[in-house]
This record gives C-alpha cells, structure tokens and sequence, in this order.
C-alpha cells in the first residue's frame, strides 16, 4: 500500500510539472505571436506563408482584415454602425490601462479580445489571494507574482495576435510622459488622488484621451476627460479632497462585482473613441448605484479657463510636470502601503508581543477595540469591548464601567488600578482613540502599535487579517 502511495506521489508529480511546462511553453508562444504581429504591422511582410501579411488587400478586399481576422470579430463587423472601419481603427489603435486592478482586470479582458492593435499595461504591486474576489484578470496560480505579468498572460491567451506591452513598473512623473506618450488612449484604473491627477495631467500635456474610472463600496463612476474641447480632471477638481475623503477598498471595502461593472464601461468607452463610433461620455458622468441597480448620466462643468493644467494661462510644460510633487499636492501617497501614523509618545505605546506578555503575566485589563461594529465582527482579540472610534466620548463611562470591574474581579485593593490598552485593525485609529482618552482623563490609555495586522504577524500566525 506504502509503494502504491509512493507511486501515486510521484505520477502528479510528474503531471504537475508537465502542466508546468505546458503553461511556459504556450505562454513563450504567445509572445512570439505578439511579436510577430509586431513585426507584421511594422514591415508589411513575413516569410511563413501560414500568417500572411496584415497589410494586404485579401480576396479584392481593401479593408485589408485577414480571413482570421474576418472571423474572429465577426460580430463587430455585422454591427451596421461599427463595422469594418471601426474595427480597422481598432486595429490600428493603442490604448494604455493603468492599473490591473480591480478595475483594470474587466477593461484589459475586453480591450484584448475586442482587437486593439497594441495594449500597454502599467502596474508595480503583485497579486494578493485578496484581490482574486474583483481582480477577475488574475488566478490563484499567480499569487506573489507580478500583476503586470499575470494580466498580460490572460490578455495573450485571449487574443495571441495583438501585442501586449508589459510595464512592470509604477507610474511616477519620471516615467508616466516617455510611457504615455507611445499610446493614443489612456485608461486611469488606479485608486488614489495623486495618480489621478497626475495621470490627467500628463494626458493633457501629450494631448491624449483619457477615461476615468472609480469604484469604492457599493458605488461607482466614469467619465471621459480631455477629449473633444472637455474638460481634464483638474477642471472638476482644481484642489484635491481632503484625505479623510480619500479612501481605498483596502481600508473601506468593495463588492467584487462593482469595479468590474465601471471596469466593463471603461473598456466600452476606450472603444468608442479608439474606433470613432458612438458619443464618448465627454462633458457628462456616469453614476452607478449596485444596490438601487440604477445608472444616472449627469452633465458636469465644463472646461475651466482658468485650469492650472489645460486652462488659458496652463503652466504645465513637460518641465513643469516633471517638477510637481502630486504627494504633497494631494497629502497622500502614491504607494498602496497604508499609512502609518505616529502621533503619540513612545510612552503611550506598547507593542502587540508586550501586549501578549501582559495577558499571560495576568495583568489586570481592559482591551478597548475601536474598530467600526461590522469590522469587530470579522475578528476579534478575546475579551475585548468593542467601542468604535465615532463613539468613543459618548461611552467614557461604558469605559469607566468595565475598568472598575476588572479591578473587582482581580479583587485590586484602593491604589491599584486595571490598565487601559486600546487596538484597531492597523495602529492609526487606535493613536486617535488614545489621543482623545488622555484628553478625557484616562491618561493611562495605551495603543498597541500596529493593531490586528502586528499581532497576526509577530505574535499569532494564525490570526485572520484582512
């Protein structure tokens, strides 16, 4: 029985790695194809007589479509109003999708299957088991793996003969005009002010399209800036949002299917100006409400005059671009990596292992956790009482309260009080909540540094984070 399971162990074994090399070998394939095509599209000639040139007239047509070509966007060209000429223009046309996120993975789908000619993908992070509920583009076996290399792989298996161009890299004010420019259309899939305003920005100092999208929560939006006399981004939004109005789905949540929805619009609204046909949403906005199921067009203002970035008196010279911090303009990062805020003393601080040699040492305490109710449902530290930051005055003497009986039930005699810690998911709320209870009198409050996030890491693996 031993030798048949031995046995077994080594036959997937052998099926795993040979997957393995199939997945490479059709992977390396695709590329060739890519560049092939590339090649093709540049020289108007190629010596295998299976893949004849793009460029010529086949069978007396002069839309120059190959048989394949013919079949394959079959369906577009029976649309009276899109056609042959909107898929040649397809064909011919660039687009760049920044991000290959939640709402990059539904647009770089469409974009390679549809037929656009060249498809440029930027992004720096990696893929996340997290990420896999919207980033529908990425599959469990890339997880740790470039987002660039994973989108692209999925691009190529859907369509082997546009090319892919693979930027594995973020987008900063060194980079973003030498990328941009190589694009006729930019998609913005990121989610955060400074890449919006700097890539509105470099769209209008190259003269390119760009389409807009969001996605937090339950709600979403899009828009098509800097086309056709609209207006840019800054037109709308001359001075960013305050950051506590800037936030990510890591911090408040999305429904997977809500990116992929506005992600599906930006991938429609791409092709419609790559391709000519239709009235791009320039000068209006789409609103998308998931949990009414209702879309709203709404007009929006449009091109200012007095725009710092496409206005009369514009000052944004490729010079000037290259200058501008969009970080301190914004006060928020360009980098995913949450922030770490420092506003107490060290004195007020403890770390997640202390915290844990307390609990053991049987210290007398209350764990105060100051994270929303929806999030304390999730996962908790045990015995801890949960009190989220937006209502901490208003329960001072719920605090009081449980502190007092800590101090009975340890049967502490008068002088002796119980210690107040307090936690949150990653350490910020948690220095506010402090902050606030020093104010009111419990100036013996301290903050676990690092929250949820340190004590899964440095002190119970096993601790569920999300």
């Amino acid at each position: 029985m031993e030798s048949n399971g031995v046995h077994s162990s080594l036959i997937l074994q052998e099926i795993e790695k040979l997957k393995a090399e199939k997945k490479d070998i059709e992977n390396r394939i695709s590329v060739l194809e890519a560049q092939l095509n590339d090649v093709v599209a540049k020289e108007g000639t190629v010596s295998s007589s299976s893949c004849p040139p793009l460029s010529i007239t086949y069978l007396g047509l002069e839309h120059g479509l190959s048989p394949e070509m013919i079949y394959r966007y079959s369906r577009h060209l029976l649309l009276p109003n899109f056609g042959v000429q909107g898929q040649s223009n397809l064909l011919k046309s660039s687009i760049l999708v920044v991000g290959a996120g939640g709402l990059g993975s539904p647009a770089l789908l469409y974009l390679a299957a549809c037929g656009v000619g060249r498809l440029g993908i930027v992004d720096h992070d990696v893929v996340e088991l997290n990420n896999l509920h919207r980033q529908i583009i990425h599959a469990e076996a890339y997880i740790g793996q470039s987002k660039v290399k994973s989108a692209a792989a999925a691009c190529r298996a859907i369509n082997s003969s546009i090319q892919i161009v693979e930027h594995k890299e973020a987008l900063r004010t060194s980079n973003a005009l030498e990328i941009m420019s190589k694009y006729d259309i930019v998609v913005d899939a990121t989610d955060n002010a400074p890449s919006r305003y700097l890539i509105s920005d470099c769209c209008v100092v190259l003269g390119k399209p760009l389409i807009s999208g969001a996605a937090l929560g339950l709600e979403g939006q899009l828009t098509v800036y800097n086309h056709n006399g609209g207006p840019c981004y800054r037109c709308l939004f001359p001075t960013p949002p305050p950051t506590t109005a800037c936030q990510r789905c890591s911090d408040s949540g999305v429904l997977g299917v809500v990116p992929g929805v506005i992600g599906c619009l930006q991938a429609l609204e791409a092709l419609k100006v790559a391709s000519a046909v239709g009235e791009p949403l320039s000068g209006r906005m789409l609103l998308f409400d998931a949990l009414s199921a209702r879309i709203r067009i709404v007009k929006i203002r449009g091109r200012s005059l007095n725009c710092e970035a496409c206005g009369e008196n514009a000052a944004f010279t490729r010079q000037f671009f290259q200058n501008f911090d969009y970080e301190k303009f914004t006060q928020s990062p360009l980098s995913t990596t949450p922030l770490k805020l420092k506003l107490l003393p060290e004195t007020a601080r403890i770390s997640s292992e202390e915290y844990k040699e307390r609990v053991a040492n049987g210290e007398a305490h209350v764990l105060i956790d100051v994270r929303p109710a929806h999030h304390f449902k999730i996962v908790s530290l045990p015995k801890a009482l949960n009190v989220p930051l937006s209502t901490l005055e208003a329960q001072l003497s719920a605090i009081s309260s449980a502190l007092k009986d800590e101090e009975e039930r340890k049967g502490l005699g008068s002088g002796s009080n119980a210690s107040l810690y307090v936690i949150c998911r990653r350490g910020n709320d948690s220095q506010r909540a402090v902050d606030c209870l020093h104010k009111m009198g419990f100036s013996s409050a301290k903050d676990i540094i690092g929250g949820l996030e340190s004590w899964a890491q440095n002190v119970d693996p096993n601790f569920p984070t999300y």
